[in-house]
């Protein structure tokens, strides 16, 4: 499948990125990329509607000055695009995110994760953030859902943690294939890998949930999710900004957890909560 990488370039910046992540949330698009000056945002090319941007820059940025710029993006030329841009990511002195071109970290995890079109290699500072966050968790033992896996780094590094049994889903059927993929690259072949979305979690309990989405989909998931952990369990929570925290923390509360704390990267943000 084809992609387009819309561009945007905002001024002043804030809070119109932030809003404007939001919104395209709700939309097609499929996973983004900020920069200096705005934001990158790839959806399918089925899915790309000329108009599309013009209402929405209309509905939300009314008085915003905005410049957008759109890119084909071919199937064939993806993997290139993230290639291009997959640096070593030091999680922390014993754990290194890697590429197979990438030589082997001597450090005691060295994580080794191919992205083909899958969003989460590390470099995002959401997925460095749970990432950095496990190394705090008593995983040893632990059953384990990594909701929105994406590539499936962070149940991966769960997994070398000693995490177990791990479950780990995705909607997206490339992210499903992926993950399976970068699981064999780990040398890891008792992950449950499943495609599909929070239905696929009834009936089931976790120890840990780790849920790396977006804010939209995490408000209207949260009850499944607060279900499906165990009494004494611990949920991270990321995909959004620090501005989302009271709106994540409210829906969560309601459904019985317990605020445990937050941590903020670039002004993306993980909360950690217990049942």
């Amino acid at each position: 499948m084809d992609y387009i990488k819309v561009s945007f370039e905002l001024e002043p910046l804030l809070p119109a990125r932030e809003i404007l992540y939001a919104e395209l949330g709700e939309m097609p698009f499929e996973s983004f990329e900020e920069t200096e000056k705005g934001l990158e945002a790839y959806i399918p090319a089925p899915d790309f509607k000329e108009d599309m941007l013009e209402e929405l820059i209309i509905k939300t940025l009314p008085n915003q000055q905005v410049n957008i710029s759109k890119e084909n993006i071919a199937q064939q030329n993806w993997n290139a695009v993230w290639e291009s841009n997959f640096e070593e990511i030091v999680v922390n002195e014993n754990c290194v995110i890697r590429a197979p071109f990438h030589h082997p970290a001597k450090v005691k995890y060295d994580i080794v994760i191919s992205p083909q079109m899958s969003f989460g290699t590390g470099h995002h500072e959401t997925t460095f953030l749970i990432a950095n966050e496990l190394f705090h968790l008593d995983l040893k033992n632990k059953s384990l859902l990594d909701m929105g896996c994406g590539t499936g780094v962070l149940a991966i590094i769960a997994h070398k943690l000693g995490a177990n049994p791990i479950e780990a889903i995705d909607i997206e059927e490339w992210a499903y294939e992926n993950t399976k993929d970068n699981n064999k690259l780990n040398n890891i072949d008792d992950m449950v890998v499943l495609h599909g979305d929070a239905e696929l979690l009834k009936g089931k309990s976790f120890d840990i949930i780790l849920a790396n989405i977006n804010r939209n989909i995490l408000l209207n998931d949260m009850a499944t999710y607060t279900g499906s952990l165990n009494k004494g369990g611990t949920i991270l929570f990321s995909g959004f900004y620090e501005t989302d925290i009271p709106s994540i923390k409210e829906s969560a509360e309601k459904n019985g957890l317990t605020f445990v704390k937050y941590e903020v990267k670039n002004n993306w943000t993980m909360a950690k909560f217990q049942k």
